[in-house]
């Protein structure tokens, strides 16, 4: 009778936390009031919890009105009633409050920008909305194809707009709030430190563009860059040469040990993934079977303030990831505002000291000779 009432007793005192850890499994939804184009809109937004073999927790987000696809949370952690989820893939978290009874989450999501309400609650068999299949994957434009735009339609982006990059929209190839220099330094995989010349608005107008490619298929990363080089060309009527300067820069070197990852075991003529994610307390740059070559492009382009130059000598396709803390500079180039917070002791380290300790690589400032972009003529883009 004494162990049962110890057992009783112990049942009584268990921290909320714990008891909410066995019930936050399930399938939860709300609407997320977001500004489009055309005004405020609702989207469903559907988060599957639930628990993997370590029991730890995991999530899947569906946005039903907008991509059904599924999307995977990174990280998804409950400590008390506090319930954290962040998701690389979309640069976004969501931090919300479990309530009493389990039922209801009140809670925002961010993705980089101010904080928008998302209040989820526990669906059931019969309020749970349905999930359409998600569409088929796109077709690939064929390797050998030098693409170009059909037709293309630029427009100046809004002035509170968060973040830039570009995307698919079906057949369509876009972009959001990216500056001519965005578009140069992506096309020729430079840095803005590598351009010479240029009027001022070179870095301050930014553009939305849209546009349909002459060739069926969605274009890899190398396809869409020729792309941009004619776009370029054309509308903005880009004239240059090329020339050899020595600049400050950084470079990527092998430490003296031997490097912390591997060669990636996906089909060498897949396509090739490398993106910065937010993740709680910093950051993270997912790299799938790509080369460091298209590493330090993604650093130079996104993130740091020199040329990067990959001086291993590696010259494979590979899978990592690094986590590292920003610095405001960071958060600045990227259209961030700021990181998710972590209540973890133990913060990430900068991106340099992710490179040498995660990787066994070596990040540091140095001077060498890089290739610069003379600019020679560039104007406002021709009407649509």
């Amino acid at each position: 009778m004494q162990r049962l009432l110890l057992s009783i007793f112990a049942l009584s005192i268990l921290p909320g936390s714990a008891l909410l850890a066995q019930n936050i499994a399930g399938t939860w939804q709300g609407a997320l009031k977001a500004n489009g184009p055309n005004g405020s809109v609702e989207l469903r937004i559907v988060v599957k919890i639930s628990r993997a073999d370590d029991q730890s927790l995991k999530a899947t987000l569906y946005s039903i009105d907008k991509n059904p696809t599924p999307i995977n949370a990174n990280s998804c952690t409950l400590k008390g009633s506090s319930l954290k989820i962040s998701i690389s893939q979309l640069n976004a978290t969501y931090e919300g409050t479990v309530s009493s009874d389990g039922n209801s989450i009140p809670g925002t999501f961010s993705q980089g920008g101010p904080a928008l309400p998302l209040n989820l609650a526990r669906a059931t068999a019969e309020t749970a909305w349905a999930i359409p299949a998600p569409p088929p994957p796109p077709k690939q434009m064929p390797t050998n194809a030098d693409p170009a735009f059909v037709v293309a339609t630029i427009k100046p982006s809004d002035l509170d707009a968060q973040g830039q990059g570009y995307g698919f929209r079906g057949e369509d190839v876009t972009t959001s709030n990216t500056s001519v220099s965005w578009l140069i330094t992506f096309a020729y995989n430079l840095h803005a430190n590598q351009m010479i010349g240029g009027p001022k608005w070179l870095e301050s107008e930014k553009y939305n563009v849209l546009g349909r490619p002459d060739t069926p298929g969605q274009p890899s990363r190398e396809q869409l860059k020729i792309m941009f080089k004619k776009l370029l060309a054309e509308r903005f009527q880009l004239k240059f040469h090329m020339e050899k300067r020595e600049l400050p820069a950084y470079t990527i070197t092998v430490l003296k040990t031997e490097p912390k990852f591997s060669v990636s075991t996906a089909d060498p003529n897949s396509g090739l993934g490398v993106g910065f994610g937010l993740a709680p307390g910093g950051m993270v740059l997912n790299v799938r079977n790509a080369p460091l070559d298209s590493v330090a492009n993604a650093l130079q382009g996104n993130l740091l303030d020199k040329p990067v130059v990959n001086r291993t000598g590696l010259t494979g396709k590979y899978d990592f990831s690094v986590k590292f803390t920003p610095d405001p500079s960071h958060l600045a180039r990227l259209g961030l505002v700021s990181v998710p917070a972590t209540t973890d002791l133990d913060a990430p380290p900068t991106i340099f000291g992710a490179f040498q300790e995660q990787l066994g690589l070596k990040l540091e400032s140095t001077k060498t000779l890089v290739d610069v972009m003379v600019i020679e003529k560039l104007e406002k883009p021709s009407d649509n």
